[in-house]
């Protein structure tokens, strides 16, 4: 045992995720993705760390026992039953090193900064100028970022200052829920960005476009498209399977194509593919593909991909190569990360 995993084993994780007065707390990560993100952190003893996204409190009780008794833990969340039930839940163990606060991570939260790490637990549009400022010369981010304009499509990145600027020092394959302004009551809704059609009864269908800035204002490519995987004409297997879902999710998006597309089939399926106004496939992370007909044009192109994606050998996380693209649009200022192979 590592002494990670035995600092690890010292916070109970179901007081936190399933606590007997609270009942299960379904805002959270999972604890072996916590623990791969804190790992990539490496936090000092003495360190101040402001942690977006509280979730169940468990992620910043581990971080208060990385920080040690002279650091200090600042947890921030749109949602103030979550923030009301972790900051009881800590004080009940004791813990007076971790303040937990309503607020819009995405601004960060300037009343303590700076601080020497921040991480995030959930997928915000782009790395928000805010959290490089408050952060100190030297310090780390670990936040999950898109890398297209698409639901689902991102990737967990160890970030660095140096010089007044972020720069990318790890790439992991995985994601969060998307970032939002207030809190959210099913964790399985609609993403909140870049949703371009969505039928919401009686299991909600959803669609997103990479051209999007091509569709009408009534969407009706868009919804055409979801349409046709809907009522699909055609559904075939892909062989070799299984598929390694995380790498091709992350390798659909550098392709950067303009017909790229992810959708959700009512509830059950959720997948990546190729659409256009007339035509539309997708394959889902269990290798089935649905496509409007077998000899749709959009079933060829994703053919295309996947052929291209296997003779690329299924990259992994460390093959792309990442850029901030600075942003400074009024929405959110700040970097988008894109990456290439």
């Amino acid at each position: 045992m590592t002494h990670s995993d035995k600092l690890f084993s010292t916070v109970p994780v179901d007081y936190y995720t399933h606590h007997r007065e609270r009942g299960e707390t379904v805002h959270r990560s999972e604890p072996e993705w916590i623990h791969r993100e804190l790992t990539s952190l490496d936090v000092p003893a003495g360190a101040r760390v402001l942690e977006i996204g509280t979730g169940s409190g468990y992620s910043s009780a581990l971080l208060a026992e990385l920080v040690g008794p002279h650091g200090s833990v600042v947890s921030v969340d749109v949602d103030p039953h979550l923030v009301g039930w972790a900051n009881l839940l800590h004080y009940e163990r004791g813990l007076t090193t971790v303040r937990c606060h309503q607020a819009d991570g995405m601004t960060g939260y300037p009343p303590q900064a700076p601080y020497d790490r921040i991480a995030a637990w959930c997928a915000a549009p782009r790395l928000p100028r805010a959290w490089a400022e408050q952060l100190r010369p030297g310090g780390r981010i670990v936040a999950c970022l898109p890398i297209a304009a698409l639901p689902s499509t991102t990737v967990i990145v160890t970030i660095v200052l140096a010089d007044g600027q972020p720069y990318v020092q790890g790439i992991t394959f995985g994601g969060y829920a998307q970032s939002t302004t207030g809190a959210v009551a099913d964790v399985h809704s609609v993403p909140p960005r870049w949703v371009d059609w969505c039928i919401p009864h009686p299991v909600p269908s959803w669609i997103a476009i990479a051209w999007r800035a091509d569709d009408d204002r009534l969407h009706t490519g868009a919804r055409t498209a979801l349409d046709r995987l809907l009522n699909p004409g055609h559904t075939e297997i892909y062989e070799p399977t299984p598929m390694d879902w995380r790498s091709w999710n992350a390798y659909t998006a550098v392709l950067d194509d303009p017909h790229l597309s992810v959708a959700a089939l009512r509830g059950e399926i959720r997948g990546i593919g190729h659409t256009t106004p007339t035509s539309a496939a997708l394959i889902d992370p269990d290798g089935a593909i649905l496509a409007d007909g077998p000899d749709s044009p959009s079933l060829q192109a994703l053919r295309a991909w996947l052929q291209r994606w296997e003779h690329a050998g299924r990259p992994a996380a460390d093959a792309f190569t990442p850029v901030l693209v600075p942003y400074e649009g009024a929405d959110l200022p700040g970097w988008d990360l894109r990456m290439s192979l």
